[in-house]
């Protein structure tokens, strides 16, 4: 199975990092206790619930996966998202708007969360390498490269079933983008703010999506990125050394190759404030 871990990770209004040691570092807003995670070690992964801006409740939670395969949550909590401490085996974690996905050892998923358009039904897919979950679907990563995605179809945002030779899947709050092998990506469902205008890019390694827009790291690294900048959180152009990336509802997050980090967008709860961290 591919490491599908994340170091970083943005929510709706907050930023996580972890540190080298296993710990986990949080800045932004902290309204329903998302970014209380100082206690947390021997973390490995960890991913931030997300929520269009529109929305604008600021209410989200935070995910993290211990070296042991157990997983641990933060946050708001009223659809029992952060109902996983029974959750053992898994490998990878997502967290979308009101749940929260795992992806086990075995290739099952387990979910945990607000069902109501049937985005945590995956408990019937195997196979799956990675997850990633939306504000409303959630997606599916194969071993063969296919994808699968349940949930909210309404922009054709989880129309990925002729989708081959994906390596990682990404969601955000109506539209899906995936990486393939050979470094180009492909992107479904609502393309308002040309998140989803992708087709020309090449030598993509790693990609990342906020509420209405999209993240691409290059293999020289370097940052793309197209979509919604409102606030400026696809402002990336000059960014250098980077080694992984993270997009919020509307900032972008960059770890560089010294541990340090740079973040461009909305910084009302300081979400942007990371440069002090390595």
């Amino acid at each position: 199975m591919s490491d599908v871990r994340k170091t970083i990770a943005a929510g709706h209004r907050h930023t996580i990092g972890i540190r080298s040691d296993g710990t986990v570092m949080a800045k932004g807003d902290n309204k329903c206790g998302q970014c209380d995670v100082s206690s947390w070690s021997d973390i490995v992964s960890v991913d931030a619930g997300n929520v269009h801006m529109a929305t604008n409740t600021g209410n989200s939670h935070t995910v993290g996966l211990k070296s042991d395969g157990t997983v641990v949550a933060v946050g708001w909590n009223k659809h029992e998202q952060c109902n996983v401490d029974d959750w053992q085996d898994i490998v990878a974690v997502a967290a979308g708007w009101r749940r929260t996905v795992g992806l086990k050892q075995n290739g099952t998923v387990v979910a945990a969360g607000r069902n109501n358009e049937s985005q945590c039904e995956v408990s019937h897919w195997t196979d799956i390498v990675a997850v990633t979950a939306g504000d409303w679907h959630t997606v599916g990563l194969k071993a063969n490269g296919t994808v699968m995605a349940v949930g909210n179809n309404r922009y054709g945002q989880g129309n990925v079933s002729d989708w081959t030779d994906i390596v990682a899947v990404a969601a955000g709050y109506l539209h899906t983008v995936g990486l393939r092998a050979d470094g180009t990506v492909v992107a479904t469902g609502k393309n308002n703010e040309g998140q989803c205008d992708v087709r020309d890019w090449n030598d993509i390694v790693a990609i990342a999506v906020g509420s209405s827009h999209t993240i691409g790291l290059k293999a020289d690294g370097t940052v793309v990125a197209v979509g919604w900048n409102e606030y400026g959180q696809c402002n990336v152009s000059s960014w250098r050394y980077i080694v992984a990336v993270a997009a919020g509802c509307a900032h972008t997050v960059g770890l560089k190759a010294d541990g340090t980090f740079v973040a461009v967008g909305d910084n009302e709860y300081g979400q942007c404030d990371v440069s002090i961290y390595r």
